[in-house]
This record gives structure tokens, sequence and C-alpha cells, in this order.
């Protein structure tokens, strides 16, 4: 496992409150009426032991020289690495 994952399976187990193990990194392309709205790398990773989530998903922006990191639990209606992200994008678009 390389530096970029372990950071972001330390991140993840902060935001949990539980051990995570690493399962997959999957490409997400989302999209809004024909434009790419977010691109990048989702890391999968297995909860042990959490109250609600057997999953999380998570990933790296870089802003303004620093790593900024999202993450997002495997809680309905969130289902998958898009639903993520999309979840995510629509929450940034409330605030």
């Amino acid at each position: 496992m390389n530096e970029r994952i372990r950071k972001i399976q330390n991140t993840v187990e902060k935001f949990a409150g539980c051990p995570a193990t690493y399962l997959q990194s999957i490409v997400v392309i989302e999209g809004f009426q024909s434009q790419t709205m977010w691109k990048g790398v989702v890391e999968v990773f297995t909860l042990e032991g959490h109250a609600k989530a057997k999953r999380a998903y998570a990933w790296q922006l870089w802003e303004d020289e620093n790593a900024q990191y999202t993450v997002v639990l495997e809680i309905p209606p969130v289902d998958s690495a898009n639903a993520a992200v999309a979840a995510s994008i629509a929450a940034e678009a409330k605030r």
C-alpha cells in the first residue's frame, strides 16, 4: 500500500472511529448535463465494527499545496463510489 492510500486510510479510521482495511481504488467521473463535475480516484475501505456502515469511500484533493480529504460512509442512499461522490457534491452545493 502506498503512502497516499495510508494517509487516506488514517483519515477514514479517524472519521469512522474504527479500523479500516483498504479494498480497492475506483476511477469515478461524475457528470451533470454532459459536463464533468468531478473526476478522480476513490479509495474504498471496509470498516470493522462500525455501527451503521460496512464500507467507506474516500479521496484526496489538493488545495494550495495542502491535501484535503473527503470521507463518505456507505449509509443509504450511498451504496457505491459514484454515489459517494454525488452525495459529496450535493452536500457542497448546499453550503
